[in-house]
């Protein structure tokens, strides 16, 4: 998968994949070989989620600490 896919574009892919999958007409190894790539882009999907809500946590703490600092 190429680390350089937004976040949004990784999301389409992977609903493409679920859309694709959902039909029930894919053959088995091509089924095989979506689910995986599926379960790699959901990885990288929660991985930039993980990375963006540690920095809201951090700049939300900086902020915090700016205030109580001030008072």
């Amino acid at each position: 998968m190429d680390k350089e896919k937004t976040f949004d574009d990784a999301m389409k892919d992977l609903e493409g994949i679920v859309q694709k999958l959902e039909q029930g007409d894919v053959p088995l190894e091509e089924a095989l070989d979506q689910f995986q790539e599926g379960i790699n882009l959901s990885r990288y999907c929660k991985r930039i989620i993980e990375d963006a809500e540690k920095t809201v946590t951090r700049m939300v703490n900086e902020d915090s600490s700016e205030d109580t600092a001030d008072n």
